[in-house]
């Protein structure tokens, strides 16, 4: 993997980077649609590349491990090969499942013992095999196992799962360097900064991740709960230690201001349910604020869903439409809104490195903070 810093702002800590693999180029900053299960929920592939356009999306390993399972993925060449994706993949490690399942987990020093949701099966995740499964996945950018800590977490444990958490990127090096990629193509692995809301267990873990000395680094067990403020100052605590010349990537974040305020604090990369999972619920995400197209207001009012035309289907349908779809329970209402969600969140990164670029990021994140904070 390369990466290659090409602009910063003057008044922000945001940057404008290129990251290359062997799946092709991703411009930063990136958010990256979220494909759980080997799909996109409810976008098919050509829309997401022809309207979409993302550079790279995100897989689920604790998903793919219960299904279809790892040697399905195997036998298919792949997660690309099976899900007939030929650009980038980053597969989170599955600790943020394991963390959601906590009535059904038990962790300890080998590793997590976890019930799947599923059948109720029983089944055992350890730093060694978790790196076994993503070799098996295939994606370019995999992570290291690591321990989501809740929020609220009390001191002594958020430091003790911290350490654990080292100690298990410390066997998932270790391994990885042992094994070798399945399909023909590099594969890069990503530490995780952990340390909840503490300010000293952050500062500790992001210098324990930035001496590992890997080609990219993450930020994991934020928007779990905590304040957005709390949220920013993490944050901007652990870019101010990772290295500057290697990307980093926010994991399960956020929304569309949370974006903006991240990348003025030097974040690179950021994936999230929300436009999808907001999209299937009704909630548009547009420059001017949010919509809940389920409210009576929308339904005679035929002007289109976003007046930019971000993708096709906000100059193809009326608000009315839409809302008329969700009505009925139609499932193109959910489809549409998903696809207008993922398009918004794509233009506001692309947007984001215009401005990078062009020098005037932080005046123009002002104002559209401001803009985007609206219920319409």
């Amino acid at each position: 993997m390369k990466f290659k810093l090409q602009a910063k702002d003057p008044n922000s800590s945001a940057r404008a980077a290129s990251i290359t693999t062997d799946h092709g180029t991703i411009e930063t900053p990136i958010f990256m649609p979220v494909g759980t299960v080997a799909t996109v929920k409810g976008v098919h592939q050509k829309e997401l590349k022809e309207e979409i356009n993302p550079d790279i999306i995100l897989g689920n390993t604790y998903h793919l491990y219960l299904r279809p399972k790892t040697d399905i993925l195997r036998k298919a060449g792949g997660l690309h090969k099976f899900m007939n994706w030929d650009r980038n993949i980053l597969t989170d490690s599955g600790g943020y499942q394991v963390y959601s399942l906590s009535a059904n987990r038990k962790i300890k020093e080998e590793g997590v013992k976890f019930k799947s949701h599923i059948d109720g099966s029983y089944h055992f995740f350890t730093p060694e095999n978790v790196m076994e499964v993503q070799r098996e996945i295939g994606a370019d950018i995999i992570m290291a196992f690591d321990e989501c800590t809740p929020y609220p977490c009390d001191y002594k444990y958020a430091k003790r799962s911290m350490h654990m958490t080292h100690r298990w990127l410390d066997r998932c090096i270790n391994h990885f360097e042992k094994t070798s990629p399945l399909y023909g193509y590099e594969q890069t692995l990503f530490p995780i900064v952990q340390g909840s809301t503490y300010k000293d267990l952050r500062e500790q873990s992001a210098e324990y991740i930035a001496n590992a000395g890997a080609e990219g680094n993450a930020i994991g067990g934020l928007s779990v709960g905590e304040p957005a403020e709390e949220m920013y100052a993490m944050t901007e605590v652990v870019t101010n230690i990772l290295p500057e010349d290697k990307p980093r990537y926010l994991m399960g974040v956020g929304t569309p201001i949370n974006l903006l305020e991240n990348i003025a604090l030097g974040v690179d990369m950021f994936d999230c349910v929300m436009p999808t999972r907001n999209g299937r619920n009704g909630m548009l995400f547009t420059a001017h604020g949010t919509i809940n197209i389920k409210n009576k207001k929308w339904e005679d009012d035929f002007s289109p869903i976003d007046e930019m035309g971000i993708t096709w289907v906000d100059t193809e349908y009326s608000k009315a439409y839409v809302r008329h779809l969700f009505t009925v329970n139609e499932m193109l209402g959910r489809q549409i809104a998903t696809i207008h969600n993922l398009g918004f969140y794509l233009w506001l990164v692309r947007e984001a490195r215009k401005h990078i670029l062009a020098g005037d990021f932080r005046t123009w994140k002002d104002k559209m903070v401001k803009q985007m904070d609206k219920r319409l």
